[in-house]
């Protein structure tokens, strides 16, 4: 029984440590705006994630490395809009 509750508290923070990107990265693209995100804060994170990552597969750990893994494209993802909308949309720039 207690591998089950540790099994939903692990599920939930996975799904919460996933989720919780979302809505930036959808106000970023809706917006073509990534002024508000800290250039900083997100390479530490994406960084962090990265290391999780790396010590999943060390260990054997694949809730750690599936959970770590999915949060990690999620946080690259709204570094990447970082640097593409750092100046604005593009699109719109070039028109």
């Amino acid at each position: 029984m207690g591998e089950v509750i540790a099994n939903a508290f692990g599920t939930a923070a996975a799904l919460c440590s996933i989720v919780s990107f979302a809505p930036q990265m959808i106000k970023i693209w809706k917006e073509r705006d990534a002024s508000s995100v800290s250039l900083k804060t997100y390479s530490l994170t994406v960084t962090c994630f990265a290391l999780w990552v790396v010590y999943g597969v060390m260990t054997g750990a694949w809730p750690v490395t599936f959970a770590n893994g999915f949060a990690l494209m999620m946080s690259a993802g709204v570094l990447a809009m970082k640097w593409r909308f750092r100046d604005g949309d593009p699109e719109e720039a070039g028109s």
